[in-house]
């Protein structure tokens, strides 16, 4: 059995990330006491780099430099070298992303930043070729041992830049209600919006979830027609184009081209994720069968490919196999004809594999141009025959594809990732009314209660191979509470609520900032190598804070907390500056101010067919609704004391603390809040 040339620090990690560079010649150290304290004894300059396991650019810079002993020697001669993987640590890749966006720089990963022996960036960048990355390496170095003075003066002035770059400080005074500034907003987004792709003018495409969470929420509730036919267009474009895995179901990271044709073909969770959640709310307002396929799809790719078995996810597959990009994923024309026989001609104009899919070296990206009824009547059969004939066609793909290597797993599991596929399962079982999705959400939640949430209502960041580690960020607490509303909201199971609800306690005590009216991303006091800030830009992932509002706002409503409540419209308050002057990076609290700048709806359905009728009403798209419901005389929410009458199923609608008198049919409650 050969050896490993080379060991460092990482061996004993347990991120995939880190693993793969355990046997760089790089002296490599895990973010820690120990790297500082190297740093500092010795006084020697930190190099902290940044990355993640599915990142395609992150294997390029290893193998073009970590991997090369010349490049090695100067980095361990001259540098204390730390390895973050961003998605254990996003506290740390927001302290140094921040810096490098304020020197200017573009952000990405691999993120490398050079740091003083106590952690405050000198300098920062992405990806570098060998050569451009031995420059730096000297440079850098060779300035701060030739100015030293000054380049303490800058990192100083650098770090203060960081601190102050998270504060709210636009306490935006609303002189109009919360619906005229969100009017206006949308007004100004739709000058950036594609109307012949769909998502954002320009690329790389990125499906950005909360963007469409906000737009149709903003659609429906006002009418906005051009809005929804946006949402229906990008929707229809990323689920037919090469973002979306027209074999084996789920979506890419991203589109390189302006048309979701190429894809970063990285998978991760929580991209995955949150499209069930849109794909399913967007069904139930459109019935399009084309989001149903999607979402179903979608589930058994998780199910199949990123499951652990006793009900947890991992985090992300590589966007490489065998050292090139999207292997796994692409294929030669002589391949699919001998896999489709007489069937190929049909499949090649259903899946364009033509110039249109052709993405280079023969290779081709499966994709959709029109729709199933379309294709089928230009081709002289009928859909039903069309649709036989594709199930058959990617059961065939899938045979194939199993025989191919696999690009890479990252098996750790986070608990704020897992709590997006919980709400996204929900928002699925509540469309199609399959009791599967709800099972494995029950399934899920109970892994993150049972090995990642402590007696004390602490939550742990990440989970592998039977150990929990890294206490949990404002975002892990945010979105799990937030899946476990929506998994009490669906199934009635109060255990849920009550976690939720205690969560939430832990905290307001442990995060909350009273004087900024907002929540610090990470526990307080918990590291000091790095200044703690507030998260309130929605990404790819909405923001932290955002979530938490809408999470207070709800508990508020259930429980009666006017505390809750209160602290919701502070935050919202807060953040609607934020909003108005860049609403698609602030697309979730657009969310919570459409909810208090119009009627909300507390629905409590009681009786022994509570459940069935709660199921009713779940079906519809109400983002402007909360629906519980009980079978049992319950006391534990203010919403259902008094409200159980033998015999009877009713349903209850309640608005701004005062509720109409209940109705039995879900036509009638529909019909109460307009």
């Amino acid at each position: 059995m050969s050896r490993r040339k080379h060991t460092n620090a990482l061996v004993n990690e347990s991120s995939p990330y880190l693993l793969q560079h355990a046997h760089n010649p790089v002296n490599w150290y895990p973010w820690g006491d120990e790297a500082f304290e190297k740093a500092r004894s010795e006084n020697r300059l930190i190099l902290v780099s940044i990355g993640y396991a599915a990142c395609h650019w992150c294997h390029v810079m290893e193998h073009e430099c970590f991997e090369d002993e010349e490049v090695a020697r100067e980095m361990n001669d001259k540098y204390v070298c730390i390895k973050v993987d961003r998605e254990e640590r996003p506290d740390v890749d927001h302290y140094y992303m921040t810096a490098v966006h304020l020197t200017g720089g573009q952000g990405g990963w691999p993120l490398n930043c050079i740091a003083l022996p106590d952690g405050r960036p000198l300098w920062g960048g992405t990806y570098f070729p060998k050569e451009n990355w031995l420059r730096v390496l000297d440079q850098v170095f060779a300035y701060f041992n030739t100015h030293r003075d000054e380049s303490v003066r800058y990192a100083d002035e650098l770090s203060r830049g960081i601190s102050k770059a998270s504060l709210v400080t636009s306490d935006h005074s609303v002189s109009t209600t919360y619906g005229s500034l969100t009017d206006e907003a949308v007004s100004n987004w739709k000058q950036q919006l594609d109307n012949v792709h769909g998502g954002r003018r320009g690329h790389p495409k990125f499906p950005m979830p909360a963007n469409l969470e906000f737009l149709l929420h903003y659609g429906r509730q006002k009418g906005d027609n051009e809005i929804l036919d946006h949402i229906w267009l990008t929707l229809d474009k990323m689920a037919m184009g090469g973002i979306y895995d027209q074999a084996g179901g789920g979506f890419a990271r991203y589109s390189v081209d302006g048309q979701w044709k190429v894809p970063h073909f990285e998978k991760m969770l929580y991209d995955n994720a949150q499209l069930i959640s849109i794909c399913s709310k967007a069904f139930k307002v459109t019935g399009s069968s084309l989001y149903r396929e999607v979402v179903y799809e979608t589930v058994d790719f998780l199910e199949r490919e990123m499951m652990y078995p006793p009900g947890a996810f991992y985090s992300s597959l590589d966007a490489d196999s065998e050292g090139e990009e999207g292997r796994f994923y692409v294929w030669q024309k002589d391949e699919l004809r001998e896999l489709m026989g007489a069937d190929f001609e049909l499949f090649a104009g259903y899946y364009n594999v033509n110039a249109a899919g052709h993405w280079e070296q023969g290779n081709h990206i499966l994709l959709r141009t029109v729709s199933d009824d379309d294709f089928a009547s230009a081709h002289g059969i009928s859909t039903e025959e069309l649709r036989k004939k594709v199930t058959v066609w990617k059961s065939t793909l899938l045979e194939r594809r199993v025989k191919r290597v696999r690009p890479g797993l990252d098996d750790k599991t986070l608990a704020s990732w897992n709590a997006l596929v919980i709400e996204g399962l929900c928002v699925a079982s509540s469309a199609f009314g399959d009791a599967r999705f709800l099972e494995i959400a029950e399934r899920t939640a109970s892994f993150l209660a049972g090995n990642m949430i402590t007696p004390e209502g602490a939550i742990f960041h990440a989970w592998k191979k039977g150990r929990a580690y890294i206490r949990g960020f404002l975002e892990d607490y945010s979105l799990v509470i937030s899946s476990f509303i929506a998994l009490y909201s669906l199934s009635g199971n109060e255990r849920w609520l009550t976690e939720a609800e205690r969560l939430t306690g832990y905290a307001v005590e442990n995060f909350y900032n009273r004087d900024q009216k907002m929540f610090l991303f990470s526990e307080r006091n918990r590291d000091n190598l790095i200044s703690n800030h507030f998260q309130t830009e929605d990404n790819v992932i909405p923001s932290s804070n955002s979530v938490m509002a809408m999470n207070l706002f709800l508990l508020g409503s259930l429980f009666a907390r006017a505390s809750y409540s209160e602290t919701a419209r502070e935050m919202a308050q807060k953040a609607a500056g934020l909003f108005a002057g860049y609403p698609s990076a602030h697309a979730n609290w657009g969310r919570l101010l459409m909810v208090l700048g119009e009627p909300f709806f507390e629905v409590v359905v009681t009786g022994d067919n509570a459940r069935d009728l709660s199921a009713a009403l779940q079906r519809k798209y109400l983002p402007g609704a909360v629906i519980v419901h009980s079978t049992a005389r319950s006391e534990s929410l203010p919403l259902f004391r008094n409200r159980v009458v033998e015999g009877k199923t009713l349903i209850y609608v309640c608005t701004g603390g005062t509720c109409r008198l209940p109705v039995e049919q879900v036509s009638e409650a529909l019909g109460l809040m307009g």
